[in-house]
């Protein structure tokens, strides 16, 4: 199997049509493509209305959706009975402008929780936006940057597989995310919809994308805080070609673990980009919860901003010695290697000693990118999480000053 980045985004997939438009803080994305639905929602036991909306339209209609319309500037959380009207509203607004049906359309909303949504606004962006549907690459950029928040930059990824049989499948998504980021998807917001036109079962599908969502958005962490409107999509065209389940999981891991990088190089606020590797750990539970420990540590954080490792490396080992799950813990056994963007990787802990923190150490924490290694010495499982900084400005964007 042969992966290849490609252009496009989500409209580099059969069967996809996208735009959105963003005036001010309010934007109106709508994509387009028939296709077997599966999801996953936040464990926030407060979901905003366009979950639960979403969560019962891909129920009642066995998956099959033909549009998601998503708006930025309102999470339409808290909302009430009115929110839930709102919700149904928009899917009615998108069904009829595309001459779909209503239960075929899924919702998702992204902004400050506890207000109402203007339907106004939207009825009126809604027009320009299925106007500009197209399946060109600009269709998903406008889409990706139609859904942002106090995001910097617009995610989308795209992939294209050879499978060896003159067949191909493609694997587009975007993004949205920044901070309010702590998911836990096992049932500012993160939101997500990739799509594929690959050819293959519901229950391929499914068990697919909840390995890639467990090893990708739910290893990311920028502040710990869970939102609740947190949402992910993947779509089936089917309109590609044929695939083996490993291959395509191979694929869609990949698509999402770059999507879920790029919402933790976003964190607001943010100076430097982390990845925390784990390994040597008893079970692979264990290895993701010490690897998300650490990049949700704001102790760790606020030491990688400040580029000192002398205090990172302590916080390192608080942070995985906090982690109540984690068995078999010994100290003497324990291991933490850093590395830079281009550098090479050096000692910092070993076997439980502290190393030189000074010097090359120094220079190496002045890096926008961070890369944590740990080995806890005990078994053969690993994990990756990834996360950023803790800057002044994290705390002025989330005072309302930014």
């Amino acid at each position: 199997m042969k992966i290849e980045t490609v252009r496009g985004g989500l409209c580099a997939v059969k069967g996809v049509r996208a735009y959105g438009i963003k005036e001010g803080h309010n934007g109106l994305a709508v994509i387009e493509g028939k296709g077997q639905a599966v999801g996953m929602y936040t464990a926030s036991k407060i979901k905003a209305a366009p979950v639960l909306f979403t969560k019962r339209q891909l129920e009642g209609c066995e998956g099959q959706i033909q549009a998601i319309i998503a708006n930025s500037g309102c999470a339409n959380s808290f909302t009430g009975e009115q929110g839930m009207r709102n919700a149904e509203k928009m899917a009615e607004l998108a069904a009829d402008s595309l001459g779909v049906d209503k239960k075929e359309i899924a919702v998702a909303s992204t902004g400050p929780i506890g207000k109402q949504l203007d339907m106004e606004l939207i009825e009126r962006q809604l027009g320009h936006v299925v106007n500009g549907l197209t399946a060109e690459a600009a269709g998903s950029t406008a889409a990706a940057k139609a859904i942002l928040t106090t995001d910097t930059f617009y995610k989308e990824r795209a992939i294209r597989i050879d499978t060896g049989d003159e067949e191909r499948v493609v694997i587009g998504g975007i993004a949205k995310g920044s901070g309010m980021i702590f998911p836990h998807l096992a049932t500012a917001t993160m939101l997500s919809f990739i799509y594929t036109d690959a050819r293959l079962s519901e229950e391929i599908q499914r068990a697919s994308f909840e390995d890639a969502v467990a090893n990708s958005f739910n290893m990311v962490v920028v502040d710990g805080d869970m939102s609740t409107n947190d949402l992910i999509l993947l779509v089936s065209t089917g309109q590609g070609g044929e695939i083996s389940e490993g291959d395509f999981k191979e694929g869609l891991n990949f698509v999402c673990k770059e999507l879920a990088k790029l919402i933790a190089r976003d964190g607001e606020g943010a100076t430097k980009f982390i990845e925390a590797w784990v390994k040597g750990a008893a079970s692979v539970a264990d290895a993701k919860e010490a690897a998300k420990s650490i990049v949700r540590s704001p102790l760790v954080k606020s030491a990688i901003f400040g580029e000192r490792p002398d205090f990172m490396c302590g916080r390192i080992i608080a942070a995985i010695g906090s982690c109540t799950t984690v068995s078999g813990v010994d100290p003497s056994r324990i291991s933490i290697g850093l590395k830079g963007e281009d550098k090479d990787k050096v000692s910092a802990v070993k076997n439980g000693e502290f190393m030189d923190l000074s010097g090359v150490v120094r220079e190496l924490m002045k890096d926008k990118e961070i890369f944590i290694e740990v080995d806890l010495g005990i078994g053969e499982s690993e994990a990756t999480a990834w996360g950023c900084d803790l800057s002044y400005d994290y705390v002025r964007i989330n005072a309302g000053e930014a």
